[in-house]
């Protein structure tokens, strides 16, 4: 138990101090409950309560570079090093969805959701009902791989409860992921599963104004850090560190250049796109994302039908074919077929028939084989009308909704839903109800065939034995002359569940009449009856994705970099460097300002920017933190003398520095400090502080001014030195490391000690000792 030989109460108390296993790097608490979440040095996931009751735990098998919750706290997104998005319920930790969207490590996740409420009752599409659920029982989930236990599909398990809450976002509000990487790619993906745009900071024009003139720079060199959304979803913050320089075209104009100017950058992408057209964006992300997600059941589908039958037909050819060996071994120049064919007429047994039948196979070879075939063939009926086909007329009726959509040109023309597009990708998916229609009337087909073949061999099997066979099942004599002569030595079912080259052969008569039915319009294609299964559903696939993927580009070049806010320099160098200084993006309400309508919602919200000044940067500011506010705002009142933007320089207490830091609730800033005199970084001790942030003396700072310049620079005569004596301060007896992990909504704080525990401090039990200690 920690002790304090000073008079004074200790401002924050500690609930308690447990060790960890492995040292954290990552810590987030979850947004609604009690629970944080921590990532490893070995990229394991670790879900506590906040009493430390470990929950579950995960590894994801690669490095894990980000994490955060969503919005509602149900669901945590995962950044990993190779690029990938992992979603995962928060319940048990099972993998939900899984989404490429970077080449590179995820570096920075933020998930919000729409923090404004429409109170218009004159706008009647602010919700939107998904009708689905009102002809059709719920969507089916994948199947099965043989052999596999629940989990091991990746994709989804027995609790589908939470996959289908994830997928089913009409009864969310309207939310964004945002993912930031390590090459400067920021992705955004509407409830976290469906892409909706992607940029990247070095291709962006920054526009600025200085001097009554404009001028556009590029960033060079750049490496992301830290992306945060604004809650009104309108603008995003990008903490990036890269080199600024001027258009070279404006630069060859004789306009004023910028060159070199490498540090840490805050850019303002416009983001507005989201806020104007969630209704829209909302409409067509929930029936996109459950059309991908059907998409999945069809695909493992096609491939568990595909395993199930080649498994048959492997166990079939193996049994029948040592017959072809006993016809040579023989001496007898016939096939298979012949013999059969032959038994079938009634003629005399040949030795290596008789061989077979009796030796070789026997009654239970037969009944084994014909289990194993005709179970198959079961299997694949009950897939086709538990999944694929339900799936299929799903995704029919929801490409019908979004071509409802894509003829409302005013409204949805304008995110990139093309009715082209979205007509032929219509069209697909009607087709491939038609292909599974037809494909389930050649797999009764051949299972009959099967079960009828069989039927005749265990006659024969009983009279070659001499044995009884009334109580054999009947057969059909020109059935089995068929299956000799087509099914044999073919297989009919294979090429619908394979994307193969050979055509399936349709007579002429059956493809004119075809030709004609087009004239009666519904579909345009004449050539589908020469595709397989697979092939269509690979058409169909095809045509979702250039559907989907004109909203992703529309919205992409929607997105545009608004202004720029150099910070501090850092040393050049030749290749992009990420900076892991402290660093924190929060948007907080701003109570100044009063939202009378829609047109000022986007000054609903104030920023807030907290970073820690590296003491290699050129300026004259070492050991200090940087806090500004309203850069949102000053971007559109950069022409003007008195811009908006404000910032406070922090000076850290001699024989500290900073750990790490996280605003906390409006007007407050934790902060995390280790003494810089202990001996080793195991040992020593540290302190967390709160600062009231709307007691400090922000200044503002003047944006019309030419951009080649700093601008912290400004601040050096108004730097403010903390005291640990003046503050809200609380001494902790270990060396500690980051991540600082700070809960808004409890009013707790996680810290990590150098020598592997953890500490939850209570922050605010009593909210007058912060007036009372100032």
């Amino acid at each position: 138990m920690e002790t304090d030989e000073t008079p004074r109460v200790l401002p924050f108390q500690l609930q308690f101090d447990k060790p960890v296993a492995s040292q954290i790097k990552i810590a987030e608490w979850n947004p609604e409950k009690d629970l944080l979440a921590m990532v490893t040095e070995d990229s394991k996931i670790l879900l506590h309560r906040f009493n430390w009751q470990r929950l579950w735990t995960i590894s994801p098998g690669r490095c894990i570079t980000s994490l955060c919750w969503r919005p509602d706290g149900k669901a945590i997104a995962v950044g990993l090093e190779d690029g990938t998005i992992s979603l995962h319920d928060v319940e048990n930790g099972k993998l939900l969805r899984s989404l490429k969207s970077h080449t590179v490590a995820v570096v920075s996740l933020n998930w919000e959701e729409d923090g404004q409420v429409i109170r218009d009752d004159s706008v009647n599409n602010s919700k939107y009902e998904d009708r689905t659920s009102c002809f059709f029982p719920p969507a089916p989930r994948v199947p099965r791989m043989p052999g596999l236990v629940p989990g091991d599909t990746g994709f989804m398990d027995d609790s589908e409860d939470s996959f289908r809450e994830l997928s089913n976002s009409s009864y969310q509000r309207f939310n964004i992921l945002c993912s930031g990487d390590k090459d400067g790619s920021i992705c955004f993906s509407i409830f976290g599963i469906f892409p909706i745009g992607k940029i990247n900071i070095h291709k962006l024009s920054i526009p600025t104004s200085f001097a009554n003139e404009q001028a556009t720079y590029r960033l060079l060199n750049a490496s992301i850090s830290k992306v945060a959304l604004s809650k009104d979803l309108c603008h995003s913050i990008v903490m990036c560190s890269g080199e600024l320089n001027q258009d070279e075209v404006e630069s060859q104009e004789g306009q004023l250049g910028v060159h070199g100017m490498r540090g840490l950058h805050c850019l303002l992408l416009d983001t507005s796109i989201f806020w104007k057209r969630k209704n829209e964006l909302h409409q067509v992300a929930q029936q996109a994302s459950n059309i991908e997600d059907l998409i999945e059941v069809i695909r493992t589908s096609l491939s568990v039908m595909c395993k199930q039958w080649s498994d048959a037909m492997h166990t079939f050819r193996e049994k029948f074919d040592s017959l072809s060996s006993l016809i040579i071994d023989h001496g007898l120049d016939s096939s298979p077929q012949e013999e059969f064919l032959s038994l079938l007429g009634g003629a005399r047994t040949s030795p290596p028939v008789h061989q077979f039948l009796v030796n070789s196979l026997g009654e239970l070879g037969v009944k084994r084989v014909s289990k194993v075939v005709c179970g198959a063939g079961k299997e694949l009926q009950h897939v086709v009308l538990d999944h694929l086909q339900p799936s299929a007329e799903i995704i029919g009726f929801r490409m019908g909704e979004l071509r409802g959509l894509s003829r409302w040109r005013t409204r949805f023309r304008g995110i990139g839903l093309d009715e082209t597009l979205i007509n032929n990708a219509t069209e697909k998916s009607g087709m491939l109800i038609v292909q599974v229609e037809r494909f389930m009337r050649v797999l009764s087909s051949v299972v009959q065939q099967f079960s009828n073949f069989f039927n005749w061999l265990l006659k024969c099997i009983k009279l070659l034995m001499q044995e009884p066979s009334d109580q054999l099942l009947p057969y059909n004599s020109e059935l089995v002359v068929v299956f000799l002569k087509f099914l044999y030595d073919q297989d009919p079912v294979r090429p619908f569940l394979e994307l193969s080259e050979v055509d399936i052969e349709t007579d002429m008569e059956t493809l004119q009449r075809v030709r004609e039915l087009v004239h009666f319009g519904g579909f345009s294609d004449c050539e589908y009856l020469r595709r397989t299964l697979s092939e269509e559903f690979q058409q169909m696939e095809s045509s979702f994705k250039e559907a989907f993927l004109m909203p992703f580009t529309t919205i992409s070049q929607k997105i545009l970099c608004k202004d720029v806010l150099p910070l501090f320099a850092l040393p050049s160098s030749p290749a992009p460097m990420s900076v892991t200084v402290p660093m924190s993006v929060t948007f907080y309400k701003d109570a100044s300002t009063a939202m009378s309508s829609y047109q000022t919602h986007e000054h609903g919200y104030i920023d807030y920017i907290s970073f820690q000044i590296p003491g290699d940067s050129s300026l004259d500011i070492a050991n200090c933190i940087g806090i500004s506010k309203g850069f949102m705002h000053s971007s559109s009142n950069i022409t003007e003398d008195s811009a908006s933007l404000e910032a406070v320089l922090l000076s850290v207490p001699d024989g500290y520095h900073c750990v790490d830091l996280s605003l906390y609730k409006e007007g407050q800033i934790v902060l995390l400090l280790n003494e810089t005199t202990a001996a080793s970084e195991s040992f020593g001790e540290s302190c967390m502080m709160i600062v009231q942030a709307n007691d400090l003396p922000f200044v503002s700072i003047s944006r019309s001014s030419c951009i080649n310049r700093w601008n912290l620079n400004q601040l050096k005569d108004f730097v403010m030195y903390l005291q640990l004596e003046n503050e809200k301060v609380r001494i902790i007896p270990h060396s500690v490391v980051a991540p600082l992990a700070v809960s808004a909504s409890r009013g707790v704080a996680c810290v990590f000690a150098a020598r592997k525990r953890a500490l939850v401090y209570i922050l605010d039990e009593d909210e007058d000792d912060i007036s009372d200690t100032e």
